[in-house]
């Protein structure tokens, strides 16, 4: 009888233990990560020290929390502990996202996430407002209206729809068919100019969108070449088609430059025609297309040193590479930029022609010759 009730007291002690565990295991990882920020008040020590054979800047940080649940407290941060490929070195007065957690013992943990740039970011888009309405005008006005109305788009349409499992490609389209016309009219106003560049443009994307779901399944691109790509898969389960992600995100930029093609080409016809009311369509055609082909050719180059200057760590990196060009051009990762580039090239120059032979028409048509 006196085992048997030691048994039953044993096995109740195990019991109240193991909820007790459970319940201050749970409440301590009940805890969120939390973001502070805060404002670097004083550098308490800095020294070089060896981490993993290899030396390293160390910092001891003294923060001034601005905002968060622990706002005008004190904490101290250890900066450059972790080898790291860039230590980044902090001064007094910088601000900075810091990530505030607890740790399994339930001890305050922080480390510092970012800088924060907002700031910097808001006056260089306050500069960037000033000088095109300065510039542009009324223009300008429309034109920052209508980029309002990308982005309102691109962020409450095109990216909610795709992550709620819609075809990324039907997404795009069907934003683009509010996008073109109401930027456009915006930026160039209401007339034929402006009609004729939005034709052309739907024209040049329904292109590029055909010649890049060919060349992606030809190519046999699957749209993983990036982290990112890998992460949107898991954390949707896949959800997402990422090929159609990558033939959306051909259509959207060469949907950007089309603008620029389209309008412009448009304006040198109209402006033909005004200049001489004589011209003949073949004429008007020949002499607008010479100007297309000068446009066609800094376009290239554009494209090129455009391309070279976004992608210039990677171009380091196989520049250094053992491996031969011919390899090297067959990773996904180079495929992909290889035919994002080259299909949207080929839809913008084919904007020219097709924008030129349109407003030809209307021109010639609007003057009845």
């Amino acid at each position: 009888m006196v085992l048997k009730r030691f048994f039953v007291f044993l096995i109740l002690t195990v019991m109240v233990f193991s909820l007790l565990a459970h319940i201050t295991f749970a409440q301590t990882n009940s805890f969120k990560e939390e973001t502070l920020e805060a404002v670097v008040s004083n550098i308490k020590e800095e020294k070089e020290i060896k981490v993993m054979d290899k030396k390293q800047l160390y910092q001891k940080i003294e923060l001034t929390v601005t905002k968060g649940s622990l706002k005008d407290n004190k904490i101290i941060v250890e900066n450059g502990t972790m080898p790291m490929a860039n230590i980044q070195k902090y001064h007094k007065g910088d601000r900075v996202f810091v990530s505030y957690s607890k740790d399994n013992q339930g001890k305050d943990s922080f480390f510092i996430k970012d800088y924060i740039r907002r700031g910097t970011l808001f006056i260089l888009l306050l500069l960037f407002i000033i000088l095109t309405v300065g510039i542009a005008r009324v223009r300008g006005i429309t034109s920052l209206i209508g980029m309002g109305v990308s982005f309102l788009m691109i962020f409450c349409s095109i990216l909610p729809n795709i992550l709620n499992g819609s075809d990324p490609v039907v997404a795009v389209i069907m934003a683009s068919i509010i996008i073109i016309p109401v930027t456009f009219f915006l930026s160039h106003g209401f007339n034929k100019k402006t009609t004729v560049a939005i034709v052309s443009t739907f024209i040049a994307i329904v292109i590029t969108g055909i010649l890049s779901a060919i060349f992606i399944e030809v190519v046999k691109l699957t749209g993983f070449s990036s982290e990112e790509a890998g992460y949107l898969q898991i954390f949707k389960e896949g959800a997402i088609n990422m090929k159609g992600i990558l033939l959306a995100g051909i259509i959207i930029g060469a949907l950007g430059v089309l603008d620029d093609i389209t309008i412009s080409q448009a304006a040198v016809v109209f402006q033909l025609k005004e200049a001489n009311r004589r011209l003949t369509r073949k004429e008007l055609y020949e002499k607008a297309m010479n100007v297309g082909q000068d446009h066609i050719s800094s376009m290239i180059n554009t494209l090129v040193l455009v391309y070279a200057g976004a992608s210039l760590p990677l171009l380091l990196l196989f520049i250094n590479n053992p491996h031969p060009f011919s390899e090297i051009i067959n990773y996904e990762m180079i495929a992909e930029e290889i035919v994002r580039t080259l299909v949207g090239s080929i839809g913008l120059i084919l904007a020219v022609p097709i924008t030129t032979y349109i407003a030809t028409l209307t021109a010639v048509n609007k003057n009845g010759i």
